[in-house]
């Protein structure tokens, strides 16, 4: 299962199902949360085999109307992907604040190391 896949069922929840990979469609409705994979460790064995396991160094981004709203909604994901029994997830860093001027919104990003099965 691949990290992406993990992540949505943890996190649709958190938004009423406004989760979309990359960036959200034209009009989409808030809170909302943006994933993407933005690396991981990539890992082999001495004989060339791949590990049973892979990791993805995973962004996640809340949207919201407000500063506040964008910070305890990214605590919310933190908590839930942190607790999580599917995945095994580590934050790396803490959250970084954003602000859109174009569309007025507020963000908190944060970058996970997510390890599933292959």
């Amino acid at each position: 299962m691949s990290a992406e896949a993990a992540l949505v069922p943890l996190l649709t929840g958190l938004v009423a199902g406004r989760i979309y990979p990359d960036v959200a469609p034209s009009g989409a409705g808030l809170p909302r949360i943006v994933y993407q994979q933005v690396g991981g460790q990539a890992m082999t064995y001495l004989e060339g085999a791949l590990p049973d396991k892979e990791n993805a160094r995973m962004q996640v981004v809340c949207w919201a109307s407000t500063r506040l709203a964008a910070i305890n909604l990214a605590k919310q994901v933190e908590a839930a992907i942190v607790a999580a029994t599917t995945i095994q997830a580590t934050p790396l860093g803490a959250r970084v604040s954003d602000y859109e001027a174009d569309t007025q919104l507020y963000g908190a990003r944060q970058d996970f190391s997510v390890w599933t099965a292959r």
